[in-house]
């Protein structure tokens, strides 16, 4: 018996030590681009939660409503479903933080966690690109060249597409976060209400010179190749559509429109993130913390009602799930 307490007793000691050597080298950042949280703390909190229960509960009914609708069950609605999914990983990285961060005394992280956050937001950001560039390619063989849309668009082709959207998305902004993970820091502290990979690399008194090439190598090849390529689609689809008859037209245009539309508000938003990220320092400090939040709060919020409102066939849906349920309980 006092040899079990002996033991008990060393591996509680070991235990202790262990984990006081953990958390003394884990290194903790500070998030100071909060503006007048004192005063405005509860204001921030129910705005921010109610944003993104509205995020959830819109893109959740519009991905329910594709996946229960078998005639939903087609490539354009599957990538809609697919954009929305994106943005719920998207909103899942920033929001809990945040409501989190607005309720404590000190807005404070682990690096691990902060490189983390990072990651999840740049792969949401990357991947909305990808995945629009596919809906763009999607829309472009519908229109342009519908007698081989069958042969070209099937639903294994559309896995396979999904499938290159999220892995190349993920990979190469998890690179990133690795060479990242691999500074030394000499700052732990950053002008933002979140975590970005740019504001962490700034804290690095090394060299950061592969950081900053790699940072952009991303950036254009994530960025430039879908801007080319979604206006050349919509180029094209515009041509097709002023050669034939007016009800083509608005068939073209109801089904184009809220891609279009979505694609310059995440685009717009997303250049705001990112030169708001470069020129923090020199805007107002309430300005650069809403820039910063746009792209997960604007596009993840438009996405469901352009979609539910503007496509007829998943308006519909909606419409029939909602008649069904009232005379459920009217039963």
């Amino acid at each position: 018996m006092c040899r079990f307490v002996w033991i008990h007793h060393i591996g509680y000691y070991v235990m202790k030590l262990l984990l006081m050597e953990y958390f003394n080298n884990v290194t903790y950042l500070f998030l100071e681009g909060h503006v007048e949280l004192e005063k405005y703390r509860y204001l921030y909190f129910a705005v921010t939660l109610t944003a993104y229960m509205l995020i959830i509960c819109c893109n959740s009914v519009v991905i329910f409503v594709i996946y229960s609708s078998k005639q939903l069950h087609e490539p354009m609605y599957i990538f809609i479903a697919a954009l929305l999914f994106n943005s719920l990983i998207g909103t899942a990285a920033l929001y809990p933080k945040l409501l989190v961060d607005f309720l404590s005394e000190i807005q404070v992280t682990s690096l691990s966690a902060c490189l983390f956050q990072a990651y999840l937001i740049y792969s949401y950001a990357a991947a909305e690109f990808t995945l629009l560039s596919a809906m763009a390619y999607d829309r472009y063989v519908s229109i342009c060249k519908p007698l081989q849309y069958a042969s070209l668009i099937k639903m294994s082709t559309v896995r396979k597409i999904l499938f290159c959207c999220w892995f190349v998305s993920f990979s190469g902004t998890g690179v990133g976060a690795v060479l990242t993970y691999q500074l030394q820091l000499c700052k732990q502290r950053m002008n933002r209400i979140y975590c970005n990979s740019y504001s962490i690399v700034k804290l690095s008194c090394g060299n950061v010179f592969v950081n900053n090439i790699y940072g952009l190598f991303v950036f254009f090849a994530m960025v430039f190749p879908s801007l080319i390529f979604i206006s050349f689609s919509y180029f094209r689809i515009l041509a097709v559509c002023l050669r034939n008859s007016t009800i083509i037209r608005r068939k073209a245009f109801q089904t184009c429109f809220p891609h279009l539309i979505i694609f310059i508000i995440f685009t717009v938003t997303m250049c705001f993130e990112i030169i708001g990220s470069r020129f923090e320092a020199n805007v107002p400090q309430l300005f650069a913390m809403i820039m910063s939040v746009e792209f997960v709060v604007i596009p993840p919020l438009v996405n469901p009602i352009m979609y539910g409102l503007k496509l007829q066939e998943i308006l519909n849906s909606i419409k029939r799930i909602i008649c069904k349920k009232r005379t459920h309980i009217s039963f």
